[in-house]
């Protein structure tokens, strides 16, 4: 077993669904919260049809590949396959958590969560076969290997919220084992816990079998998973100081009245912990936008920079021939990657994308010089927010061009790339 060289330190992932917001829409965000010096990037992968037999490399170990894919936009650490957040042409969103408990967590490479996640949003067309998809392959491969950029090595399980314009499930992991709870109205959030309680609505069919053989679970009392596959105490979930219970606390604070700027806010709430700051910090952070309405497009906004309380929400759509996303994405090191040679991580090249030395570089200028730093969130903010207003019209209207759709995001980059070179 992998000893964990860094206290747990997890991301934060929030739903909220109607009548929680405003409108019919749910709402999805996350933090990401990883090794401060790590490059999150943000990537698109267009749809595919792929040939039986073929297969596919993800960060570890190689698997059989689908006959078809679905178009993604990912954010993710970039020496990775996998994402810590993303979505797909359908609509479907996931965010995933690393959580702890009482079963040991392995170091053997297998698939990493961020792995499965990936694979649940280019494989499936709503949540609920997402889940489907995520747990048959940790059934067939399992789940497994170091998740940071380092010869140290950082291992845990897994949670995810997977979420579609209808409903949202929760699925929690522990090794091959996992219970999943859905939610079709109001909020939820997931943090570095195991959070499900008595309300399960699928899981591992030998799952309860293994708990009693483990002697965590006696077989008469209520299945409590949270409970049982963890030292969580599930009654004090949401009063206790923690991530978890401040994420609770702030979806509530705003329950009936959510919108894409609330969830934002809540994303860089530096007060809760929210938005992380240290060693382990926010690197990466998303919203989406999921219109009930079918007609209406889901609307995914990203950073891909650090601490989104000095990033720009940057908005994306799903259209066809979308631009490639050159200015957010890691360059590439093929079969010289370190991740890819064995021993792995001796090494550890230059990731950074333009978006994050631009962004880096005015970050120097934010904290060192007052006036000018607070000149330069204000137009950031500006951005943002002609952007958000841009795309509330397009929900309100219904109305979406195309060509404009196309490069949507590398044009919002190129924008905010602009403010800071303006400024440095």
């Amino acid at each position: 077993m992998a000893s964990r060289t860094t206290e747990p330190c997890s991301c934060d992932t929030f739903v909220a669904l109607p009548p929680a917001t405003v409108g019919s829409r749910v709402v999805f965000g996350k933090n990401s919260d990883r090794p401060s010096d790590e490059v999150q990037e943000i990537v698109y992968f267009p749809a595919a049809s792929h040939k039986a037999g073929d297969k596919l490399e993800c960060t570890y170990i190689e698997i059989e590949q689908a006959a078809k894919t679905y178009a993604v936009v990912l954010s993710r650490p970039s020496w990775i396959w996998g994402a810590e957040m993303g979505a797909n042409e359908h609509g479907v969103c996931i965010g995933n958590e690393a959580v702890w408990g009482r079963e040991e967590v392995r170091d053997n490479e297998a698939l990493l969560g961020m792995d499965l996640l990936r694979l649940g949003l280019e494989r499936a067309d709503t949540a609920e076969n997402a889940l489907t998809v995520m747990v048959d392959l940790l059934e067939k491969y399992g789940q497994g290997g170091n998740c940071m950029e380092s010869h140290m090595a950082f291992t845990y399980h897994n949670s995810f919220l997977i979420v579609d314009r209808k409903e949202a499930w929760v699925l929690e992991t522990s090794g091959k084992y996992w219970a999943a709870e859905k939610i079709e109205e109001g909020v939820r959030n997931i943090s570095n816990q195991l959070s499900i309680t008595t309300k399960i609505d699928q899981e591992h069919p030998k799952m309860r079998d293994y708990a009693k053989s483990k002697g965590w679970w006696d077989g008469e009392k209520e299945f409590d998973f949270a409970a049982v596959y963890s030292y969580v105490n599930t009654a004090r979930m949401t009063t206790s100081r923690g991530r978890y219970c401040e994420g609770y606390k702030l979806l509530n604070k705003h329950k009936g009245n959510i919108t894409s700027e609330t969830m934002m806010e809540i994303l860089r709430d530096k007060e809760s912990g929210i938005n992380m700051e240290g060693g382990f910090m926010t690197t990466g952070s998303m919203v989406s936008i999921l219109p009930q309405e079918p007609n209406l497009p889901c609307i995914h906004f990203f950073t891909g920079t650090p601490d989104p309380d000095r990033s720009v929400f940057k908005p994306f759509i799903f259209v066809p021939n979308i631009t490639q996303l050159l200015k957010t994405s890691s360059p590439t090191f093929g079969h010289d990657d370190p991740v890819k040679k064995k021993p792995r991580f001796l090494t550890k090249p230059d990731r950074r994308h333009e978006l994050y030395k631009q962004h880096e570089s005015a970050a120097v200028i934010m904290k060192t010089f007052k006036e000018k730093g607070k000149e330069m969130l204000e137009q950031i903010r500006k951005l943002e927010k002609e952007k958000i207003s841009k795309m509330e019209s397009i929900l309100q209207k219904g109305c979406l061009d195309v060509n404009q759709a196309v490069n949507l995001f590398s044009q919002c980059v190129e924008e905010e790339i602009n403010t800071y070179c303006l400024r440095v």
